[in-house]
């Protein structure tokens, strides 16, 4: 996730940085027989979740509903910075409802229609309902126009880049770019918001000459100043970006002859550029331990963030996050975000409550990347994790029991991260990385929790890790 705090340790500086989709066993959605022409929802299949509620924020997503596809067709006017957009959402209903409801804020609605036809839609309190009744698996299409300047939402954590906000936001100078984690989204487009449910996306941007959009997805055809992006693996809401400025395009060729894609601000990010170029030689040393990068391109765009965050296929890194640090230290935050590929993205936790999931492997991707980076030993890393993660199991809690007002904060980094340390060295290198891989390789495109985590490490070790994972998640003390 995206990049928190500076941390004094390991022989420099060790930065903590900072779904699913479909099952495919499941039958495809059945075609709509609503509107005038049924349209063929199997299109969109791959994009089939199971939305559950979250229990640290309920008001967030709407279980009832799973989202297949978004299409998303914008246009942004940097001089009067407004956002037009139509999103065209095509949605199984998970039950019997009498109306539609998403997350939306801070845009007004022009236009609504629900299969075609006229539709009433209202924004209030972070939603957007639309009346009407749905029925279970029986899916529909909702498009919705609107317009406005988008304003990012409050981010519940103590973290320092939290006072930034989150969402899309614009500056002066007409530059648009989002950071959202856990929510913002819904400061762009109607979506569920929730990790649980997660989609296909096609977006279509339009800006003027000179300008440029980057966005999640693999970047499709540029046609006069519209920028497509497609994503054929299914997206949580909150790892899809969209960053609009004056960039430069660079282009590079990876491993397996993946198509990667930088998008940079000439002067601003030329000190960036040659770490950057490094993403081919970053994602040979993750496939090596993690197995074949997971989607069919890779990239990064740099914006005005204070922060850094694993937008699939396309990271967002803040350029304002760097601009004192040695370049090592962006270097190994880039680490951590293409880990997320595989380690959040691929295979994403089914609430916020198992974030660990996510970041705890990162982050430990990122230590052992770092020990290599800054030459520091095992015992050194063991000392470091062990030393944090007293501190912050003091002072914000364990991992496994996160608040709502303590959102991403560090001790779901660096403790799950001396967890994996525990499990490694119990099992050795060579079997927990093929224990890793076989994580990423058996559940990608799916969500799951600590019980599942647990059973799968069990299962594939032959050994009961049950009591060591529980004390590390749980416990309010750092595990003997």
């Amino acid at each position: 996730m995206r990049r928190t705090s500076t941390v004094a340790a390991l022989a420099a500086t060790l930065l903590i940085t900072g779904c699913t989709a479909a099952d495919k066993d499941k039958p495809a959605p059945a075609a709509s027989t609503t509107g005038e022409t049924k349209i063929d929802y199997s299109a969109w299949a791959a994009g089939r979740s199971t939305p559950v509620a979250d229990q640290l924020y309920p008001e967030k997503g709407n279980a009832g509903l799973d989202v297949l596809h978004y299409g998303l067709e914008l246009d942004w006017k940097p001089d009067t910075k407004v956002l037009t957009g139509t999103a065209t959402l095509r949605i199984r209903p998970v039950a019997d409802a009498g109306e539609l409801k998403l997350d939306f804020t801070g845009l007004a609605v022009d236009r609504v229609t629900v299969d075609g036809k006229a539709a009433t839609g209202t924004v209030e309190k972070g939603k957007l309902v639309v009346p009407g009744a749905v029925t279970a698996d029986r899916p529909v299409t909702l498009t919705v126009a609107y317009h406005g300047t988008p304003k990012q939402v409050e981010m519940p954590s103590h973290r320092g880049d939290a006072s930034e906000g989150i969402g899309m936001r614009s500056s002066k100078d007409g530059v648009l770019w989002t950071m959202q984690e856990p929510w913002g989204a819904l400061t762009w487009y109607p979506v569920n918001e929730h990790p649980s449910d997660e989609a296909l996306y096609d977006l279509a941007v339009t800006v003027p000459q000179g300008w440029a959009a980057a966005a999640s997805g693999t970047p499709g055809p540029i046609e006069g100043s519209t920028y497509r992006y497609r994503s054929v693996d299914p997206v949580a809401a909150y790892v899809t970006t969209l960053a609009v400025d004056r960039y430069k395009r660079i282009e590079q060729t990876g491993p397996h002859g993946l198509k990667i894609t930088h998008f940079v601000v000439p002067k601003s990010d030329d000190r960036y550029l040659s770490t950057l170029k490094k993403t081919p030689k970053l994602i040979e040393w993750l496939e090596k331990r993690f197995g074949p990068y997971p989607y069919p391109s890779a990239g990064a765009l740099m914006n005005g963030s204070i922060s850094a965050m694993e937008t699939q296929q396309m990271l967002s890194m803040g350029r304002a996050a760097f601009t004192e640090s040695d370049l090592r230290e962006f270097e190994a935050v880039l680490v951590h975000e293409y880990a997320h590929q595989w380690f959040g993205n691929a295979v994403t936790p089914k609430t916020w409550t198992d974030l660990w999931l996510n970041e705890g492997f990162a982050t430990y991707v990122q230590n052992l990347y770092e020990q290599e980076l800054y030459g520091f030993d095992d015992a050194y890393l063991e000392k470091y994790l062990r030393e944090a993660d007293a501190r912050l199991r003091k002072r914000v809690g364990p991992p496994g029991k996160p608040t709502a007002g303590t959102f991403a904060e560090s001790n779901v980094y660096v403790c799950p991260a001396a967890m994996l340390k525990e499990l490694n060295d119990a099992l050795g290198d060579e079997k927990f990385f093929a224990l890793a891989a076989a994580w990423v390789e058996k559940n990608r495109n799916t969500n799951q929790d600590r019980a599942s985590f647990t059973a799968f490490v069990n299962e594939q070790t032959g050994k009961d890790f049950t009591k060591l994972i529980d004390a590390w998640l749980d416990s309010p003390t750092t595990p003997a």
